[in-house]
């Protein structure tokens, strides 16, 4: 939510800064989470000055430019080169000097640098429109007044202002913060409390304007529980035209472009107070206006430019043909205000929030309308923001006012909460005064119906829709009073609670901290995904995977099936940085359904690309310095010990994300994956580098600590045995059958298995490797004999021979 400072004050008389003010609404709830300078014009046009061209001559090299020398009140005169068709001696002109930077309307920044064209000095730019920001024409350069000042700045000509943005992070309950006026009553309220000042909201004058008897247009509600209130006005003989210079600025200052008069004051109208409006064009109407539910065969062109069917579950505002908006939602794109529009029909309604949250949701459309419409309008400032805005239509667009329309199926009717002041001062931990919590609802505009010795009747008004129990009201008075006022108590009372072995938070900080000191830095990724992931990867999963009814985009329409996309995304945009040696590490949730029911996953992801190591003197050799699966399968290890779990067994694995994966098991449980990502999924993502992926099975990892005990083993006294050998070997054998078998035929003085060389080609028989094992032994009571190691190391010998038809080199 966007507000503007300047604009604050329209309505409020209040001295602090800025950041005073920021401050302030922060405490009150309303989180300020920037606070941005602003110009009415990006730059505020710094470096352009008002010039004279006194000569004008042809370009020697170029028949398109014109050599011109410019008087800017320097007393020395500026040699300009010039493009523009229609400059000519004796104009008035605005002159970017150089060493300002220009915002166009469109491009990136241009900064003006001394420079030659075409062989001609030129020490400036003389300016077009859409150059300085200032609109979209480029027909020729911007001419001004003859009588215009030399010298004069452009920030003066122009009478730009320096403004400040607030960018609030509302909650979604604040509904009755979408607008200067609702920012403007919480400071009005926390000023009048904390510094006992008595200013007052200025509300825009606003004149009563009485319903008129139809006679342009008929009215017809169908739906009025989707639409309880509907209100509007006919005004004929309007001029379409640009707006005045404080409309413009108004709605500069928050980020909006204007459009036209009508257009620009609905919009003013909307931030003002908070109420959306809409205005259609009278002929496109055909002297009917029909709110009800869409019909399957209908649909509409909204004023983005696409076509909307599906429109039988939407509250449509139609004429007696055709839908012509989108209740609440958006305009249509032919019925709208144009240049030619001479009579207008003016809408002010309360829609329903449920119904235009299911609009949006299903057209995945957002507009400043059903983002207000979506979380609640006050109904009964309805009238209030129609009135506002036919006064600014017939001042600034002229016409003259035919009808005025209201159509109340159900009026707002106000609750009441019985407050009790003991209860709000145990819940709120301060031991506020009678007159304290009187006050603050007083300034929040509460209405105190009745009033008793130890409470109040309270009214709620009709901006608060969620307020609904006296907690609500403790909140009220609360955040006016401020969170950081409340006291701590001099003693806190805790209670002994259980906690699961092990300790899955302790559990993750654990293995968190143990990655993150191995150099690898945490990833946070949203649980909602794109399904059009899974259909260019994985297509058969598309019946498991879990899908959002109403999801707020196309990217966001299920929920994560695989932790990898999110990290890809997060190595990509790193990658895009000039970021390519990366590691990343990610504790979330997977999710799936079945036939009975959803399936949630605990899971930790890793994440390894570009180099192992930064390049140094002592290592270049950037193959050296790489990745690699190993790397992967190291780190991966290193958890599992850290975990302390013993027994592992490995399998190779395949799936449509992993190429040559490995699966890590202990027992029946399978733990980890690792594998490097395919290059047909890093091609999604532009990635160039390899990828290797490590993934925990989180809730695995948890069964299988639950049943870990910790042993401890006092250091040997003995020293160990190390034997090799080296083994000729088909290809398709595994170092890991090596390993379990040498460890099954001698479990108890085999201590370790360790492959320190492998080759393969010159000099070995086709489809054959060699490999060079180590073997440590080691009794931990006493010294081993040769003859001993030697027995072992037959029977390992005669098991290799037997089961792998090993040779002994």
């Amino acid at each position: 939510m966007k507000i503007s400072y300047n604009w604050l004050k329209d309505y409020l008389d209040f001295t602090q800064t800025p950041n005073e003010i920021a401050e302030i609404l922060t405490s009150t709830g309303l989180e300020v989470e920037s606070v941005e300078k602003t110009e009415t014009y990006r730059g505020g046009l710094a470096g352009v000055v008002v010039g004279h061209v006194l000569t004008k001559e042809k370009h020697p090299a170029a028949d398109r430019l014109s050599l011109t020398t410019v008087d800017i009140g320097t007393g020395s005169p500026l040699h300009i080169v010039c493009g523009a068709p229609n400059v000519d001696a004796g104009q008035k002109v605005l002159v970017a000097t150089v060493g300002c930077t220009l915002y166009p309307t469109e491009g990136e920044p241009l900064k003006i640098k001394k420079s030659k064209i075409r062989g001609e000095e030129s020490e400036g730019m003389i300016c077009a429109e859409d150059e300085l920001g200032l609109g979209e024409s480029h027909d020729g350069i911007l001419i001004l007044p003859t009588d215009t000042k030399i010298g004069l700045t452009a920030a003066e000509y122009f009478h730009i202002t320096e403004d400040y943005l607030l960018e609030i992070g509302l909650t979604p309950n604040r509904s009755d913060a979408m607008s200067h006026i609702g920012v403007a009553r919480d400071i009005k309220a926390w000023l009048n409390v904390h510094q006992n000042n008595k200013i007052k909201i200025k509300y825009p004058a606003v004149k009563q304007f009485s319903v008129i008897s139809p006679k342009e247009l008929c009215i017809e509600v169908q739906n009025t529980v989707a639409c309880p209130q509907y209100c509007g006005a006919v005004i004929k003989g309007i001029s379409v035209s640009e707006s005045p210079d404080w409309l413009k600025t108004k709605l500069r200052s928050i980020g909006l472009k204007p459009i036209n008069n009508v257009v620009d004051i609905t919009n003013f109208v909307l931030h003002e107070t908070g109420n959306p409006l809409h205005a259609f064009d009278l002929s496109k109407t055909g002297g009917h206006i029909c709110v009800r539910d869409g019909k399957p065969a209908e649909k509409i062109y909204t004023l983005d430019g696409i076509e909307r069917n599906n429109l039988e579950e939407n509250l449509m505002i139609c004429n007696a043909s055709e839908p012509l908006c989108i209740a609440g939602v958006m305009g249509g794109l032919h019925s709208g205000i144009t240049q030619n529009t001479k009579d207008i029909f003016l809408e002010a309604a309360f829609f329903n929030p449920s119904s235009v949250r299911k609009s949006a949701r299903r057209h995945i459309l957002n507009s400043d309308s059903s983002f207000r419409f979506e979380r609640g309008v006050d109904q009964e400032q309805v009238i209030y923001a129609r009135n506002r805005a036919i006064g600014l239509i017939l001042e600034i667009a002229g016409g003259e006012l035919k009808e005025v329309h209201e159509v109340i199926s159900n009026p707002h009717e106000r609750k009441s909460i019985l407050l009790d002041f003991d209860y709000c001062r145990k819940i709120c931990g301060v031991n506020y005064s009678s007159e304290n919590i009187i006050t603050i609802l007083t300034e929040l505009e509460y209405i105190i119906l009745e009033k008793k010795d130890n409470s109040a009747l309270v009214q709620i008004p009709a901006y608060r829709f969620d307020v609904t129990r006296p907690a609500d009201l403790c909140e009220e008075i609360l955040r006016i009073h401020g969170f950081n006022n409340v006291p701590l108590p001099e003693k806190l009372n805790t209670s002994i609670t259980l906690s699961n072995k092990p300790d899955h938070d302790k559990l993750v900080n654990m293995i968190a901290d143990l990655l993150s000191d191995s150099g690898y830095f945490e990833i946070m990724n949203n649980s909602l995904e794109s399904s059009s992931f899974y259909n260019q990867t994985i297509k058969e999963v598309n019946d498991y995977l879990v899908r959002i009814q109403n999801p707020l985009s196309n990217e966001l329409d299920v929920m994560r099936y695989s932790m990898i996309p999110g990290g890809l995304r997060n190595i990509e945009y790193n990658q895009n940085r000039q970021h390519a040696d990366l590691r990343f590490y990610e504790f979330g949730k997977t999710y799936a359904k079945n036939q009975n029911n959803y399936v949630e996953k605990q899971t930790l992801s890793i994440y390894l690309s570009g180099r192992r190591r930064e390049e140094n003197w002592l290592h270049t050799d950037s193959v050296s310095t790489a990745c690699s699966f190993y790397s992967a399968k190291s780190i991966a290890e290193k958890i599992i010990m850290r975990l302390g779990i013993s027994t592992i067994q490995t399998h190779a694995v395949e799936n449509n994300l992993l190429q040559d994966g490995l699966l890590l098991a202990s027992g029946d449980k399978n733990l980890c994956q690792i594998g490097w990502i395919k290059t047909s999924v890093k091609n999604l993502y532009g990635i160039r580098n390899d990828v290797f992926y490590v993934e925990f099975a989180w809730d695995e990892v948890l069964k299988l600590i639950s049943k870990t005990k910790i042993e401890f083993k006092s250091l040997p006294k003995t020293q160990f045995v190390r034997r090799d050998f080296s083994l000729l070997l088909d290809k398709v054998v595994r170092y890991e059958d090596i390993r379990n078998l040498a460890i099954g035929s001698e479990k108890k003085l085999l201590k370790e298995v360790n492959l320190f060389d492998v080759y393969e080609g010159k000099n070995l028989p086709d489809g054959k490797k060699s490999y060079a094992v180590s073997f440590i032994f080691q009794d931990n009571e006493k010294t081993l004999q040769d003859a001993q190691v030697d027995l072992m190391m037959q029977n390992i010998r005669t098991k290799l021979e037997i089961e792998l038809k090993a040779e002994l080199r």
